[in-house]
């Protein structure tokens, strides 16, 4: 399948490919469509993060160029950062030189490009700094270069992902006000959304890695009342699977407002204990937000709807068209 290159113009006319879960059938539509497929009683979960400006350039102590992409704010201020060699946003993470080597200790042991980074500015600060000096994480398959307001949720608060939590991208707020009105919920919790690829065969390989998490109690409520009404809990993206999943296990499969970090993998062979359905991007078979989708739907059906998407020109990426599993 092909990346989508660039945002549309009108969201609302982005395609949304349904797999009904029960039935096992496929059905084609648009995001504009997707209140008439939920009901009274029903809440949707978004994803509030705004995105950071997580890109920053930098030199080496010989001078030599260095890309740093924050990953997550840490605890105690700091933050988990992996680093790139010289190169450009039109060169593939997989193709990017590597950085230079840093001193033992400096590093993960998952792989020398991961770092902890501390910045000598105190934390008010700070913030007006990465604004001013960062840019949104790049795309080599995206037309020209993006802006932060491209890489935002229309619902954005808190600056917690490293990349737009893109699943809730077309969600305009028609849709959100026509499915209030139809009597649907709409809760939104923060989850820092991390980086997709960064060209480290090690470090890929261990993605996604722990992501801080706030669930609030206002969205602990709304499930719980969707629950007790016998309504479904539909997670938009994967970022809301992770939230919702790993807060509840600590607290013995029932959600309850915390906050926190997870690191909790979600894939095939998982039982969801909250998340009924979920409203995802089109992902591309290998992927593990690919392997995600595995929790809410049997292989063959998740096979036979990524032929069709093949066939039917569905686009990828984070300014792709959509799949709901519910």
């Amino acid at each position: 399948m092909k990346p989508a290159t660039w945002p549309r113009d009108d969201a609302l006319r982005d395609r949304r490919l349904h797999l009904e879960l029960a039935s096992r059938t496929l059905r084609d539509a648009r995001i504009a469509d997707l209140p008439a497929l939920l009901r009274r009683g029903d809440v949707l979960v978004v994803n509030d993060a705004a995105t950071l400006p997580a890109s920053l350039q930098g030199q080496a102590e010989d001078g030599a160029p260095v890309e740093a992409r924050l990953v997550g704010e840490l605890p105690d201020g700091s933050f988990r950062a992996v680093l790139f060699g010289p190169g450009d946003w039109r060169t593939p993470t997989e193709h990017r030189a590597p950085p230079p080597v840093l001193r033992k200790g400096d590093t993960s042991p998952v792989s020398p490009r991961l770092v902890e980074l501390r910045f000598e500015q105190p934390r008010g600060q700070l913030w007006p700094l990465l604004y001013r000096f960062g840019r949104p994480v790049q795309y080599s398959y995206a037309q020209a270069p993006f802006e932060a307001w491209h890489v935002q949720v229309p619902y954005a608060s808190q600056p917690w992902a490293a990349e737009m939590p893109s699943a809730g991208r077309p969600l305009r707020w028609e849709v959100l006000l026509s499915l209030r009105q139809r009597g649907v919920a709409v809760a939104s919790i923060t989850h820092a959304a991390g980086l997709s690829s960064t060209g480290d065969a090690a470090l890929d390989a261990a993605l996604p890695l722990p992501e801080r998490f706030a669930v609030p109690a206002a969205a602990a409520d709304a499930v719980s009342r969707a629950q007790s009404a016998g309504g479904r809990v539909v997670a938009v993206g994967t970022t809301v699977v992770r939230a919702l999943e790993g807060a509840a296990l600590r607290n013995g499969g029932r959600l309850v407002a915390s906050a926190g970090e997870t690191d909790l993998v979600v894939g095939p062979g998982y039982r969801p204990s909250v998340v009924d359905g979920l409203l995802t991007g089109v992902h591309e078979k290998g992927a593990s937000h690919y392997a995600l989708l595995h929790a809410f739907a049997p292989a063959e059906l998740l096979s036979r709807a990524h032929e069709h998407s093949e066939r039917s020109g569905y686009l990828t990426h984070e300014f792709g068209d959509s799949w709901l599993l519910l």
